[in-house]
């Protein structure tokens, strides 16, 4: 795996920590505030225009990041893509698409040939 992908891969898996922290602390707080989860939640989040704007757009997002993931996991041989798309409606997107990203990274290392670099 290149150094460019190693990266990417730390920044991915940095984002996928932060996006548990940031979405799970939110959720256990709103679990805490004496709701029941599915039906106050799925209510809270049509309260105004704003939070439906916000809801339709990640919705919307999330279909296009499913497309992409089986696109991209058919190309490159990622096992267990349905893992993520379930993992990304049971936990959150922001999570399993970085870790997501990060298999694919990896699977694009040992399939395709390093680049040669250019020779000036």
């Amino acid at each position: 795996m290149t150094t460019s992908s190693k990266v990417r891969c730390a920044l991915y898996a940095v984002i996928a920590v932060v996006a548990l922290i940031a979405t799970w602390t939110q959720n256990i707080a709103y679990l805490g505030s004496g709701v029941s989860f599915m039906p106050d939640f799925l209510s809270d989040l049509m309260v105004n225009a704003a939070t439906r704007s916000f809801t339709f757009d990640l919705l919307l997002l999330t279909a296009a990041v499913v497309v992409l993931m089986l696109v991209e996991a058919h190309k490159h041989g990622v096992r267990y893509v349905w893992a993520y798309i379930i993992g990304g409606m049971l936990i959150a997107i922001s999570v399993t698409f970085p870790l997501f990203l990060i298999a694919r990274e990896v699977r694009m290392g040992r399939t395709c040939p390093a680049r040669p670099s250019a020779i000036a």
